[in-house]
């Protein structure tokens, strides 16, 4: 970044605080990145982290959770459309840095501002809708929330290739729904549940269980441990179509593809292994997990098409 100008120089760098100050299970502009990608991804990561925040702001009410990502869109599109060169003011915050980057990103870059719209727009239904019906809803869902920032990272590598996409999708959705998995009780608590409720009918499963297994504290009824079944098994064949992405590209995103898959489909297995478990506790990847990863991702072609041996 030091060949670029000040302030750009300084807005990229603010990205990448903001980008690190927020915890996520997978790497986001990690070192195993190209250099030349890991501002843009830092700008993009810290752009929706911030407007996600906004949406999660518990103490203030919809209304204005909604406003904050109006205006974050509006400053958005503004930075989008701002003149090549040094900005007219000077930055007074790491908020006006960011834009500063997502800016330059954009316009250096050509990356498509719908794709942002996405963002903005899944994390606006995530002030109103607590619940869903089907899977396809949830899936709509994570095809506005997840599977942008898999595009815009392929758009920061150069690459426009719609097999691509659409295997980037699948990946992102997985690793979007293991997330939703993994923080069932944490979720539940905070009023949301991603569960499909015709998931919740074949299975017999009841809410009401919920608040009594919370209260004891105790495991999950088996109504809901046959929920997650289904939720894993839905989840899996999207890891598996999810792959090719991870062949698709070269060099060092390469790498960090396939340690994001693996880690993805790693707290997967810890999900279906942990089902009973879920409303107290939340499966995670450990330090000791890192040296299998990178064994797994050193024999990435000998394993098996559909997942991984289980962890």
């Amino acid at each position: 970044m030091s060949s670029w100008p000040e302030p750009l120089d300084r807005a990229y760098a603010a990205c990448e605080r903001l980008a690190r100050s927020h915890y996520e299970n997978f790497p986001v502009a990690s070192r195993m990145l190209p250099a030349s990608m890991r501002p843009h991804v830092a700008a993009v990561y810290a752009f929706a982290r911030i407007a996600d925040d906004f949406a999660d702001e518990g103490t203030l009410p919809p209304d204005e959770r909604r406003a904050r990502l109006r205006d974050w869109q509006t400053r958005l599109h503004r930075a989008a459309q701002r003149p090549q060169g040094p900005p007219r003011e000077e930055p007074r915050d790491e908020h006006d840095l960011l834009f500063v980057a997502m800016g330059h990103s954009i316009r250096s870059l050509d990356l498509p501002i719908s794709l942002f719209d996405d963002l903005l727009s899944a994390f606006g239904q995530d002030t109103m809708t607590t619940r869903y019906d089907s899977w396809a809803d949830v899936l709509d869902y994570c095809r506005r929330s997840a599977n942008p920032v898999g595009r815009l990272v392929l758009r920061i590598a150069g690459r426009v290739d719609a097999a691509l996409d659409r295997s980037s999708d699948a990946l992102c959705t997985a690793l979007q729904l293991t997330n939703f998995w993994q923080d069932f009780g944490r979720d539940w608590r905070a009023g949301r549940l991603y569960v499909p409720r015709e998931v919740l009918a074949r299975c017999g499963a009841d809410e009401r269980d919920l608040e009594s297994a919370n209260l004891a504290p105790s495991r999950l009824p088996a109504a809901w441990g046959r929920v997650i079944d289904c939720c894993v098994a839905a989840t899996r064949p999207l890891f598996a179509e999810g792959r090719s992405v991870c062949d698709g590209v070269g060099g060092r995103l390469r790498c960090e593809l396939r340690l994001t898959w693996l880690g993805g489909w790693r707290i997967l297995d810890r999900v279906a292994r942990g089902r009973l478990d879920l409303l107290q506790s939340r499966p995670t990847l450990r330090t000791l997990d890192l040296p299998p990863l990178l064994w797994h991702a050193m024999w990435w072609r000998r394993l098996p098409t559909d997942g991984m041996p289980r962890s």
